[in-house]
């Protein structure tokens, strides 16, 4: 049975869904005019200028960092650091590559995300690809098959898998028993989501920034302390992706084709742009200007945060230790903990410990509610909510003290059936998304703060709730000279 899922597994991962996130970034990079480069220092000050909300709504920064919470974590730690040991340095460089063609992928999915979400009556949202499969194409029976599965993948596994992580990582320094970390981590992923959504995203903005600053301040130490090498680590990143560069990758000598294999990889495992999860917390925002294109572009943020720079910085501090000797069979967390303690000393490993403990806590919390939005739209039922919610608490302690190897696999299985539903579903939806697009640059443009009208939009008006978007004006003249017409109908690419 292993042997089965790990044959499908690698089929979907290596031969259909690299090729079908890489050609999908591509097109909706091309098709909207490079938004990621146009909208990027917009797309701080967006974020940066959204923190402040009323009491009951979620601001854009809330889900951003709730967002980010879900897939920043131990593999940013030790995913970069494999992805080096088997590709070389030039994995870092293909790793770039698909962050900036994913930031535009990140644009369409969290933009359709806020345009299908549900109205919760209580000044929140909730929504994601089951919402706006069922909305926009009718087709509530596939919006219930990526629920299951995303509901399994991240509320129970993941959650399971990420708890194994950060208890390995208690145990394994402080010499405490897996069983009481087991039940520390189970309390208190008890406490913060029996509270809702507002207790999730109030921990994620407080914790997520803390971390990951923490975390970029040590790697930047790191450069500023051997900056007179960095010149070298760049050139050696840049030879290697084009296979300029001879010298061997950790145990293992690299090519052309491993590294830019390796750093895709790395790359769309980290972000997870494109493949269905990050709409889920984009859809829970309130965005200011009033725009569903606005959270799409926050949202790239997050991209960029993950990638770019957390990745970049464990890249940075691997390849300046010295670690990846010819020979070497560290890898993974233990290749990124003996890099750093190289570098600053033995509290560099405690740090990279301390690090996983709080990475693979906020995945819990985060991917917890990925799996409430989508219980709540196969059956909004509260005895259901309870029920999910014990066994996530169960499955954190299980995960804290058991091995969870055949768990893992069925996970990357289901994560790969959940990106490709996605990937077809946002190439199908892109047509509507191009035109929110449009309506935000050409308000933008006109120095307006733009302000999203859903009647200038037929198909969109027809299929999203009446309850989202209420317009304040029904008369449809925020841009002279602009009218309805300017804006056909579409609902596919």
């Amino acid at each position: 049975m292993g042997t089965i899922f790990s044959e499908i597994t690698t089929v979907i991962w290596e031969y259909l869904l690299i090729y079908l996130l890489l050609g999908a970034g591509v097109y909706f990079t091309v098709r909207s005019r490079f938004v990621q480069l146009r909208y990027f220092f917009h797309a701080w000050k967006l974020m940066l200028g959204s923190r402040k909300t009323s009491s009951n709504e979620i601001s854009s920064f809330q889900a951003l960092c709730t967002s980010l919470a879900a897939h920043v974590g131990t593999g940013n730690l030790a995913g970069v650091a494999i992805a080096i040991f088997i590709g070389g340095p030039g994995a870092v460089f293909w790793m770039w590559v698909v962050a900036l063609l994913g930031m535009a992928s990140s644009f369409v999915e969290n933009t359709l995300a806020q345009l299908y979400k549900t109205n919760n009556k209580d000044g929140t949202f909730r929504g994601g690809p089951a919402y706006y499969i069922e909305k926009a194409l009718g087709l509530r029976w596939l919006g219930i098959l990526f629920s299951v599965l995303l509901l399994t993948t991240f509320g129970f596994v993941f959650n399971a898998v990420h708890a194994n992580s950060v208890s390995q990582a208690v145990s394994g320094h402080m010499a405490v028993s897996p069983i009481i970390v087991g039940l520390v981590i189970a309390s208190v992923t008890a406490f913060i989501i029996f509270r809702g959504i507002h207790s999730i995203v109030r921990f994620a903005e407080l914790v997520v920034p803390v971390m990951a600053l923490a975390y970029l301040l040590i790697a930047f130490g790191v450069v500023a302390f051997r900056f007179d090498e960095m010149p070298a680590v760049i050139t050696l990143i840049f030879e290697s992706a084009f296979g300029l560069h001879s010298a061997a990758g950790g145990a293992i000598g690299y090519s052309v084709a491993q590294a830019m294999m390796q750093g895709i990889k790395r790359g769309l495992f980290s972000n997870e742009a494109g493949m269905g999860s990050g709409p889920n917390a984009a859809a829970t925002a309130t965005p200011k200007p009033n725009h569903p294109a606005t959270q799409g572009i926050v949202s790239m943020v997050s991209v960029f945060i993950d990638t770019i720079v957390i990745c970049t910085a464990t890249a940075a501090i691997v390849l300046l230790s010295g670690q990846l000797e010819a020979g070497s069979t560290l890898n993974g967390i233990q290749l990124t903990q003996a890099a750093l303690g190289g570098i600053v000393g033995g509290w560099g490993q405690w740090f990279i410990s301390i690090a996983v403990i709080f990475f693979g806590f906020t995945s819990v919390i985060a991917n917890y509610y990925y799996g409430e939005s989508n219980l709540l739209f196969i059956r909004n039922s509260p005895r259901l909510l309870l029920a999910y919610r014990t066994a996530v608490v169960f499955l954190v302690f299980l995960g804290s003290i058991a091995s969870l190897e055949m768990v893992w696999m069925v996970a990357d299985l289901a994560m790969g059936l959940i990106a490709l539903i996605n990937l077809v579903i946002i190439v199908l939806l892109s047509g509507p998304v191009m035109q929110v697009l449009r309506d935000y640059d050409l308000q933008s443009r006109s120095g307006i703060s733009p302000e999203f009208n859903r009647s200038r939009f037929p198909f969109l008006d027809r299929t999203i709730d009446k309850d989202v978007w209420v317009n304040k004006s029904e008369s449809g003249d925020s841009l002279d000279g602009i009218g309805n017409g300017d804006f056909q109908e579409s609902k596919s690419c």
